[in-house]
């Protein structure tokens, strides 16, 4: 009968446990989220800044062999992700977008092609700014003057792509300080019930002389190993999320560099364990200064 009461016992302290540790779980895989957005959020607004494409058109005396000659030069500008000669074979196809050839694009201008070589170029990220283009014309034509004729991108792209980033980034951070305070409230929660049901436990220990450190000791070791597992649970559950997205969304690709990553898994640590130990350490001391008709 007694082994059959401890076996029972046992098995529902290890549900116990199970249910803590999925409890924990699931919030980091909350905060990881929020976490994960952010740093994704970066890699999105990257890839968008580093799209936008302008145009340097130059005087017609120029051939296209001076025009590669300026191409070479402008790859080793800091300013720019990427620089390509623009053939006017090119410029007509892309004139005519997808579906048109380019015999029935010349067929509408008389078999002439009207459209000059030019070269496009594409902004590193910091200069994918109002200010930063601004700078990338005025310095074209500064260092080019006798071979540029216009430098042409599309102002309020450039615009939009920063205001929408910087709305969203405000509205996302908003979100993310809410989630991350019920977070916080839900976990506190779950382990205060987890040490609920051992109250008596840690009284029986304090009413036979064991100090309070000593009470604490199993408690926090415990909470420190449910913060590890329940943070690498969460992460298998964000990176299988991660996973799945990159293979929906086919505009942009959630990447993460190495140190993002570290980022990630180490904040994601770290917050379990903090939170875990604190939310113990303040359960025990409740329970540890309750008089022991106040635990029924």
């Amino acid at each position: 009968m007694t082994s059959r009461a401890e076996e029972y016992t046992k098995k529902g302290l290890r549900s116990s446990y199970a249910s803590t540790i999925i409890g924990i779980s699931l919030v980091l895989f909350m905060i990881g989220l929020v976490l994960g957005g952010v740093l994704a959020l970066r890699s999105i607004e990257k890839q968008a800044k580093e799209n936008l494409q302008g145009d340097i058109f130059f005087k017609s005396e120029l051939n296209d062999a001076d025009i590669k000659q300026i191409e070479q030069q402008l790859k080793s500008w800091k300013e720019f992700s990427d620089v390509y000669f623009v053939s006017p074979e090119r410029a007509i196809q892309e004139f005519g977008g997808e579906g048109k050839s380019e015999k029935e694009m010349l067929s509408l201008f008389d078999g002439e092609n009207p459209l000059p070589a030019t070269i496009g170029f594409k902004p590193k990220e910091q200069f994918a700014t109002k200010t930063g283009m601004n700078g990338i014309e005025s310095k074209l034509l500064a260092e080019f003057s006798e071979e540029i004729d216009e430098v042409n991108y599309d102002k309020s792209s450039v615009e939009n792509v920063n205001l929408g980033f910087k709305q969203f980034a405000i509205l996302f951070l908003s979100v993310a300080l809410l989630l991350i305070i019920i977070a916080v409230a839900m976990i506190n929660n779950t382990i205060r019930l987890a040490l609920y049901s051992k109250r008596f436990t840690i009284k029986t220990m304090q009413l036979v002389g064991a100090t309070s450190g000593h009470i604490r000791k199993p408690f926090l070791k415990q909470a420190l190993f449910q913060g590890i597992v329940s943070a690498l649970v969460g992460l298998a559950l964000l990176l299988t999320l991660f996973y799945a997205l990159n293979n929906i969304l086919e505009t942009f690709q959630i990447s993460y560099t190495l140190t993002s990553f570290v980022i990630l898994i180490t904040s994601l640590i770290a917050i379990g364990v903090f939170i875990t130990l604190i939310s113990t350490w303040f359960a025990l001391n409740k329970y540890l200064r309750m008089k022991l008709d106040d635990l029924y």
